[in-house]
């Protein structure tokens, strides 16, 4: 099935295929320090640790102890696995962190 972005315009074509011009940690991370403040960046690796969690079967209370996640957080990451385009599935796969 083919995919359509619901936001999609040239400035995040442009980030797209920035992103996937990297080629290792240092270099994200070198990226990352550069395109977005810290707080956003531990956002967004919170995120993903949370969607970890959650597809690993942990509850709300433990994932909220583990990361320090907001419910509205861990409720939002949830629905993103639910009823999201499966960008998470993706790249768990990829990675081989979940199957």
């Amino acid at each position: 099935m083919d995919y359509t972005p619901r936001v999609k315009n040239s400035q995040i074509d442009g980030l797209c295929e920035a992103v996937l011009t990297i080629e290792t940690v240092e270099e994200c991370y070198k990226f990352l320090e550069d395109i977005c403040t810290i707080k956003e960046i531990q956002a967004i690796s919170q995120r993903f640790e949370v969607a970890k969690l959650l597809k690993s079967k942990k509850t709300y209370t433990e994932i909220e102890a583990l990361t320090g996640a907001s419910t509205a957080t861990i409720s939002r990451v949830n629905r993103s696995l639910t009823y999201g385009v499966d960008g998470y599935k993706l790249v768990f796969e990829r990675l081989g962190i979940i199957k």
